[in-house]
């Protein structure tokens, strides 16, 4: 959709809104310029699944261009203990209550619908386990550019092959990947996490508590700290893509523009997450570190938890980038002063001068109930 050097963030040639940005909709903002039309095949259109057997393999020329991306990356640490299940057969069919099946798979409730697919909540027949899986067009998003040489497919099956390779308790475990090459539709079988994202808690909340909000920030930064030394960069951290457990936990989800990297070199030239939590170097057109952006997207994730709103939100694109790049931070007058700190080391505008997450994981405020953040020793792949 725009050249690897351009820059997206660009007040002169800004991407086009569907809504203007306001408190609400922040969420689903996204810098990538892509046409969100609903998707043109709903169930019963989907149960004509194999339709002629006409969609064979996906050939780079059917790809426009576009190698096929493997689904486990050649020098990616590795630490699933049990491997995702590579399913290339799907069948669609109904349980005998009525509800869509897909394989084992009984269909409860929808859950979302993102741009890239939509997400349900299904039932295993054989061990009764509740799993989310996420469904995506195939043919719709190989027409979708999200760069010259990419295509929105691209990031689902680059998501598909850094799960892949993941497993922590902070970050969504992918089960199963049906892919029949002869269905127009992938599905990512994934834990369902019982909870809400965190972002839901504000329909009814104007903000969380110090304690919540230390207890949330702690697991995304013990999960952010795992993706780092795993050389992924998460690329669009925010209340929306945090899920909460039941019990409370929070787990990382969504990696549709997640990123790997090798030999700590983590320059990216895309800045393809949501607009209100990207760091201010993704504005200037040049390579930036993409842990440093994870940093930052992870300070106005808490900052929004405190406060209830983003520290730089404008009324429009071009008004939100500049808030971003020239405004300086507020910070409500009665906030704790190693809260405080906390907040400003993260939204530091110089990215070499902002706190790294080691550091965040032991700074005073993290380490108030339960001392610091456990990001040592994460597991054992390496």
């Amino acid at each position: 959709m725009f050249p690897e050097n351009s820059d997206c963030c660009n007040s002169q040639n800004p991407k086009k809104l569907l809504l203007p940005i306001t408190s609400a909709n922040m969420f689903s903002q996204s810098c990538i310029d892509i046409n969100y039309e609903e998707e043109a095949e709903e169930e019963d259109s989907e149960n004509l699944f194999y339709r002629k057997l006409s969609y064979r393999t996906w050939s780079a020329e059917e790809q426009h261009g576009e190698k096929r991306i493997p689904y486990t990356p050649e020098k990616t640490l590795n630490c699933k203990k049990i491997p995702v299940e590579e399913t290339s057969s799907a069948r669609i069919s109904r349980h005998s209550s009525g509800r869509k099946m897909i394989n084992e798979y009984v269909k409860e409730r929808k859950i979302s619908r993102g741009s890239y697919g939509k997400v349900a909540l299904y039932r295993s027949i054989s061990s009764g386990t509740p799993y989310a899986i996420k469904a995506v067009c195939k043919s719709r998003l190989s027409k979708l550019r999200i760069s010259s040489t990419e295509s929105a497919m691209t990031n689902v099956l680059r998501e598909v092959s850094i799960l892949k390779t993941l497993e922590h308790e902070n970050v969504v475990n992918l089960i199963e990947v049906i892919d029949d090459q002869r269905s127009d539709y992938l599905y990512m079988v994934l834990e369902y996490v019982g909870g809400s994202p965190i972002s839901s808690i504000f329909e009814t909340k104007p903000r969380i508590d110090d304690t919540t909000a230390r207890r949330y920030f702690r697991d995304v930064v013990a999960g952010l700290v795992y993706l780092h030394s795993h050389n992924i960069v998460h690329g669009d951290i925010k209340p929306e893509n945090l899920l909460l457990t039941t019990s409370g936990r929070v787990k990382i989800g969504d990696f549709s523009v997640s990123h790997t990297f090798e030999n700590g070199k983590d320059e990216l030239w895309q800045c393809p997450g949501t607009p209100a939590f990207t760091a201010p170097e993704c504005c200037s057109g040049t390579a930036y570190s993409g842990k440093a952006a994870d940093t930052w997207a992870a300070g106005v994730t808490l900052y929004f938890m405190l406060v209830g709103s983003c520290p730089f939100l404008g009324d429009s694109l071009p008004e939100t980038y500049d808030k971003i790049v020239h405004s300086p931070l507020e910070l409500p007058e009665d906030l704790d002063p190693e809260l405080k700190d906390l907040v400003q080391s993260l939204l530091c505008k110089d990215p070499l001068q902002r706190i790294s997450l080691n550091s965040v994981a032991e700074h005073p405020w993290m380490v108030k109930d339960d001392g610091p953040v456990p990001v040592r020793n994460l597991c054992s792949c390496g």
